[in-house]
């Protein structure tokens, strides 16, 4: 959790000090959402694990259509009922597995719209590793796995005025790692996550 903090102040103080060089809003904003997650592979086959995200955000905007978002979240992944190869005789035995992870998108937002309150969000993610257990018996697996993820992020949502500038949004997020997570060259596994949010900006 201190590592946690420490990330997200530092992404806080940097973008705040970036964002202070242009013209335009700054929105702040608070998140939590429930992830599907699982795994992409070239031999392993996996299941969906349910789990669940919150964080903090920081969005400024350039433009009436255009604006930059910055995340800093807590993000639950990994797999049900699925594979993950152990050095016994080379055979992959069935584990479900769950990740923890600090994840950091940096996301361009296109707002569209007649009033501008739709938006689509596109850009990369990197994610710390903070866990790595069995489902089964909690076992500490984090050895096995590579400490930092990296992909493709890529979202919709939608912005409902409450009062003054603050907004509740409801936004659909798919993530797809590029960086293969394991230790073991003989298996590529990458992360593949869906999350439904919601949340308020102000």
């Amino acid at each position: 959790m201190t590592k946690f903090f420490t990330i997200l102040l530092g992404v806080l103080c940097l973008s705040t000090v970036a964002f202070a060089q242009t013209n335009g809003t700054t929105q702040f904003g608070i998140q939590v959402g429930y992830n599907s997650s699982s795994i992409t592979s070239n031999n392993l086959s996996a299941t969906f694990r349910s789990g669940f995200n919150a964080g903090v955000s920081i969005e400024h905007y350039f433009s009436e259509r255009w604006s930059f978002k910055g995340k800093v979240l807590s993000d639950q992944k990994g797999w049900a009922d699925g594979f993950f190869l152990v050095s016994v005789n080379n055979s992959p035995i069935g584990y479900a597995t769950n990740f923890d992870y600090i994840d950091i998108p940096l996301l361009a937002n296109w707002h569209f719209g007649h009033t501008k309150k739709w938006y689509l969000n596109f850009g990369p993610y990197i994610g710390f590793l903070t866990s790595a257990k069995l489902a089964s018996d909690n076992t500490d697996i984090k050895s096995f796995f590579n400490s930092t993820d990296g992909g493709l992020d890529l979202g919709i949502g939608v912005k409902f005025p409450i009062a003054g500038q603050i907004r509740l949004f409801i936004e659909y997020n798919g993530q797809a790692g590029v960086v293969n997570i394991n230790n073991d060259s003989r298996s590529t596994i990458r992360n593949a996550t869906g999350a439904l949010n919601i949340g308020l900006t102000f």
